[in-house]
């Protein structure tokens, strides 16, 4: 049997009339993130996000921080965002049974919004007189990636650095890839993207690559997260466990190309339906469930 998990604000959990009963779950988490763990579209019931989609062996509660209506949050703002931090390490902090993370995502779609006229390590694409070659990669920068990669590496060893110093040292703490996306004019709201879209348009990157570079972005992302994950461990093996999600495994389907609204298992350029968001939640279940 699978039960949602209940998700509930950091005020509604010590609610000055009526604190939230959370020691009557099996299993508490606190959560921060992206949109992913918010809203991604408006108006909000357009889709869900990861976490309404949740279902656990346990009976689970899950303290969300993630800010409802950031769609493009990015994930330094999110960490040291103060209701995370005190509930993680702070004056009100508790032992939880595990962190859960949505972030990266949206640093990097906001890194791709860098302009043409930027110096090659301040953007994440390639003009069409600088690449070399037809492949999706020869449409990246690489000194913007290796910039990226350190203000990323920067952020999350900030996070685990949170985490260490606290009650929740021994804690695991939880994150995940992202899936792949298609660029295409599909905004999620009035004035909030598409994001992708304008910089493919912008750079002169063929149609014909488009879908093959936003794969290629969230494999590297991927890629990335991992790899802090893996240092992250290996430089503090004493610590908790960090557990990536492989949320690529889900193979949401992708959007029509030059779709304008709900697509494939997309709602609009980077968040998914809930049945896309489903398959997303179903991956991270069993790591969970795993957890003791």
């Amino acid at each position: 049997m699978s039960n949602p998990v209940k998700l509930i604000t950091p005020f509604e959990l010590d609610h000055p009339e009526e604190p939230f009963p959370i020691d009557l779950y099996g299993q508490r988490f606190l959560a921060q993130g992206d949109s992913w763990f918010s809203i991604g579209a408006i108006p909000p019931w357009l889709t869900t996000n990861v976490l309404m989609e949740l279902r656990t062996a346990r009976r689970a509660v899950a303290v969300n921080c993630a800010v409802p209506g950031a769609v493009l949050r990015r994930m330094v703002d999110n960490v040291r965002a103060r209701p995370f931090m005190n509930l993680l390490s702070g004056n009100i902090a508790r032992k939880w049974d595990a962190v859960l993370i949505s972030g990266g995502g949206n640093d990097l779609i906001e890194a791709i919004g860098s302009a043409p006229g930027s110096p090659r390590d301040k953007r994440l694409l390639l003009t069409a007189a600088e690449r070399n070659g037809t492949g999706a990669a020869s449409c990246l920068s690489d000194e913007g990636w290796q910039t990226f990669s350190t203000y990323l590496d920067a952020v999350f060893n900030g996070l685990m650095d949170l985490r260490d110093r606290g009650a929740n040292q021994l804690t695991p703490l939880l994150l995940h890839t992202y899936a792949e996306l298609r660029p295409r004019p599909a905004p999620a709201g009035p004035d909030l993207g598409p994001w992708l879209l304008p910089a493919m348009q912008a750079f002169e990157v063929p149609e014909a690559q488009w879908m093959a570079v936003g794969q290629l972005l969230m494999r590297r992302l991927g890629a990335l997260l991992s790899t802090l994950a893996a240092e992250r461990q290996a430089a503090h093996p004493a610590a908790g466990e960090i557990h990536v999600v492989d949320t690529q495994a889900a193979h949401l389907v992708p959007a029509d190309a030059g779709s304008t609204g709900a697509s494939g298992d997309w709602a609009n350029e980077i968040h998914p339906l809930p049945d896309g968001y489903a398959k997303i939640a179903s991956e991270w279940a069993p790591v969970i469930d795993a957890l003791p």
